[in-house]
């Protein structure tokens, strides 16, 4: 027996592709634009975001029965909250350089649109698990944009993953490495992000005529 159904197993795989939050839905733009001038930045929004979104779809899916319908928005609010809070505390006791980096940008997942639409949208009309493989499934597709974007740019922009130098070493003072390559300070401006969002969304829909054709 299998360990997901196929409807259970496509609330996973659909936002990863077909319906990514980012690319299809375009929400989140925000701290695609913010944080993926570094790919290690990224990789953790996208975890903290993996972690508010799964476990805040089950807490509001349990709830769903007995929060009043004229205060579920602040209900919602201070859910997410919370579970900000926890993060934020968590990346100040382990990775106190890299939550000054995020800065306000993990206190913003509160408003993050992707998380308030999957509580308005799935967890209030689902049950526990069903929302949260929603909440994995969106979160994902959200963090695999983010990580591809933190990938281009960083390595484009300062030559260097995770802050660790890939494409030789830096000849001092230039800017430029062994073969040749200069680093594009343009890449880690934030218009960048928009315009790396842009190729990807060019590079799915081109692969996928039905997106093509709901436009």
């Amino acid at each position: 027996m299998a360990l997901l159904s196929k409807k259970d197993a496509k609330l996973i795989t659909d936002p990863l592709a077909d319906n990514n939050p980012i690319t299809i839905q375009v929400l989140g733009i925000c701290s695609a634009l913010a944080i993926t001038a570094e790919l290690n930045a990224s990789l953790v929004m996208a975890v903290s975001v993996i972690f508010v979104l799964g476990v805040g779809n089950v807490v509001i899916s349990l709830m769903r029965n007995i929060i009043p319908s004229k205060i579920r928005i602040i209900v919602q609010l201070i859910v997410v909250a919370a579970l900000v809070i926890i993060v934020d505390l968590v990346l100040k006791a382990f990775a106190y350089e890299l939550s000054k980096t995020l800065s306000v940008f993990i206190g913003l997942i509160i408003t993050n649109c992707i998380i308030m639409g999957r509580f308005e949208a799935f967890a209030l009309a689902n049950g526990p698990w069903r929302a949260f493989l929603d909440g994995v499934g969106n979160a994902l597709g959200y963090g695999i944009i983010l990580i591809i974007v933190g990938f281009f740019r960083e390595l484009l922009g300062s030559g260097t993953l995770f802050g660790i130098p890939v494409l030789g070493d830096p000849i001092a003072k230039t800017g430029l490495y062994a073969f040749g390559y200069e680093n594009n300070g343009f890449m880690i401006m934030p218009p960048m992000a928009l315009i790396v969002v842009g190729l990807i969304i060019w590079v799915q829909r081109s692969k996928n005529e039905a997106l093509i054709e709901e436009n």
